[in-house]
């Protein structure tokens, strides 16, 4: 249980003792510092405490938000300092400085502030929650004190935290149609004890009969599976909500939450193909064709993610380009179309639910990979001329981040420790000129050169030459973020050309599995990363051969067995990728949750 130290001259009438308690916190007090260093020390060291000065007036969610947030190890606010395990010592040692100064024999002044200067002064990382319009003051005498509590009356904190409970930054979709009575259901959640993870799970179930019902191949059916496909999205934008409501932050959630909604969206494509098979309309190759290129573009996000925002030398970005992106955010209505041409999740989904019910699956594709692509092409020309005028240099850290993005198994990994000393004497440029011209290579020759031929077999180990060459040096160059998206085209597009190519019933299925099962540990791969746990290890990379060993397998397959057979070879791989990459997954997740891994919330850009 958090146990909360109150020090300080007790205020008769203060509801400090209450609030806290309300907030899951054991209340002791302390008559001085000593007594507090004391009390501290009989905290156990795996518990949340906090220093909140006996004075302090506030509202109760300022409180919350500096007290009880699980993302950092030491967070204050005006009046209280708290820390969780991984920040008790650096706040033992700050209150044993104060108790030894004897400063604190009185406790005239907050203690809790005091000790909030010595970490700083220690350079300790102390997390400063935006308050906004809430309150939190430790008032110096009667008249501060009134002042303090009219202020508070002032301020409905309930509405506060409702309207922080909304992301900060959505699609038009999300926030102007969901949002608005998302936060309520999100409230109606917390105060029936239900948690982020239940409503993400429940958010995977709807969407999951959503394709169930697509799959029926029926009008009605359809109809239902657009229906339930918003109401999943509604579960999925109410359970980030909760988190933010409630604090209820953790490594394992937003995992859940990031790996469910591609399952619940690669889901949905397979029920809609399924469901126009029963209607005789064989639509498998659009439905992998949208995922492909969805998955790619995430990879597009993560790479410059990690290569720009997360893994540079510089806090602002000196680029022309961010300049202009900036000065059109400055026009309201610009705002909104940017967001929106991108098609967010928000948009996406309603796209998709509204063209279900009302047309086809094939036009329902159609209008996904239309839209998909122009949005792609859209962010990825923007996100290379901002890294082509971008001043600031990329860190090691950065190019660890893309190493391990790129998923290099034994060949590659072979090849680049060959080709290291030349690769030096390349231009700059190499890495994503290599990686797209191999990738290009064996995908237009399993197009071209047909079904059961040998060339996509000379084509796939010239693919684990040149990604081997493209990774061969620390990827810092401009646009060495490309070569990890270059790398999951090549070899998402090689299986689904193959797949095509083979021209049996069953093949595009099997393949669109085993995309699946390889997407998930792309971004398997991407969540850890962002969660600072590192990339997956090596013995899960090598034993499912890496993108190259995998790609020159599939074109193996496609040469030495008969179409039928090759449905069969994919549908086992499928399986055994998806065995492998699922308990390992899990099993590092669900370690890192009881663990007390730090836990994270995603408030980046809608997917």
């Amino acid at each position: 249980m958090s146990t909360a130290i109150l020090t300080g001259q007790p205020v008769p009438g203060s509801s400090i003792e209450g609030d806290l308690r309300s907030l899951g916190f054991d209340v002791r007090v302390a008559a001085d510092a000593a007594e507090a260093e004391t009390l501290l020390a009989e905290v156990p060291g795996d518990a949340r405490v906090a220093l909140v000065d006996a004075r302090f007036v506030g509202h109760v969610h300022a409180l919350r938000l500096g007290l009880t947030d699980p993302r950092f190890p030491l967070a204050a606010i005006p009046g209280a300092v708290t820390a969780r395990p991984a920040g008790r010592q650096a706040l033992t040692r700050a209150v044993a400085r104060e108790n030894s100064s004897g400063g604190g024999t009185t406790l005239v002044d907050s203690l809790a502030d005091r000790v909030l200067t010595a970490l700083d002064a220690d350079g300790a990382e102390v997390h400063r929650p935006e308050l906004g319009t809430l309150v939190a003051a430790v008032p110096a005498d009667p008249q501060a004190r009134n002042e303090a509590r009219q202020a508070v009356a002032d301020v409905d904190d309930e509405a506060v935290r409702l309207k922080s409970a909304v992301k900060a930054r959505d699609g038009f979709f999300t926030t102007f149609c969901i949002s608005p009575y998302s936060r309520y259901i999100a409230r109606w959640c917390a105060r029936r004890g239900l948690t982020p993870n239940q409503v993400t799970t429940a958010s995977l179930l709807t969407a999951l009969i959503a394709a169930a019902c697509a799959a029926t191949g029926t009008r009605g059916g359809f109809v239902a599976a657009g229906v339930l496909l918003i109401a999943s999205f509604v579960l999925d934008c109410t359970d980030g909500q909760l988190a933010r409501y409630s604090l209820q932050y953790s490594t394992l959630g937003a995992w859940l939450d990031a790996t469910f909604d591609r399952a619940k969206e690669y889901a949905y494509y397979a029920g809609l193909a399924l469901g126009a098979a029963r209607g005789g309309d064989d639509v498998w190759a659009l439905a992998l064709g949208a995922m492909v290129l969805q998955t790619c573009r995430h990879v597009v996000d993560f790479s410059f993610n990690e290569a720009h925002v997360a893994g540079t030398d510089a806090t602002v970005n000196t680029s022309p380009t961010a300049a202009l992106s900036d000065r059109l955010d400055s026009v309201g209505w610009t705002v909104w179309v940017r967001r929106m041409i991108v098609l967010p999740i928000g948009e996406r989904w309603a796209m998709i639910a509204v063209l279900t019910a009302l047309t086809t699956p094939r036009i329902t594709f159609y209008a996904l990979l239309i839209g998909c692509a122009f949005a792609a092409a859209y962010t990825t020309a923007g996100r290379v001329l901002r890294s082509l005028t971008r001043t600031a240099r990329r860190t090691d850290r950065a190019a660890a981040a893309l190493a391990d993005l790129a998923d290099s198994g034994p060949l590659a990994q072979g090849s680049a420790q060959a080709l290291k000393k030349p690769a030096r004497a390349l231009p700059g440029f190499t890495a994503p000129a290599v990686a797209l011209l191999g990738g290009l290579a064996v995908v237009l020759t399993s197009a071209l050169a047909g079904f059961g031929g040998p060339w996509p077999v000379v084509a796939a180990l010239a693919y684990a030459l040149t990604s081997g060459l493209a990774v061969a040096r620390p990827l810092k160059g401009a646009l060495d973020w490309l070569v990890t998206p270059f790398l999951r085209a090549a070899e998402y597009g090689t299986v689904l050309v193959l797949a095509a190519r083979a021209d049996v019933n069953g093949a595009l299925p099997a393949a669109f599995g085993l995309v699946a099962a390889v997407a998930y540990h792309h971004y398997d791969t991407v969540y850890r990363i962002r969660g600072n746990a590192g990339a997956p290890p090596a013995w899960l990379v090598r034993s499912i051969g890496g993108h190259e060993g995998r790609t020159l397998l599939v074109t193996v397959l496609a040469a030495l067995l008969t179409a039928s057979q090759f449905t069969v070879a994919l549908t086992v791989l499928a399986v055994a990728v998806a065995l492998v990459v699922l308990v390992e997954s899990i099993r590092f997740w669900v370690a890192a949750h009881q663990g007390g891994a730090p836990a994270v919330h995603d408030e980046g850009e809608p997917a």
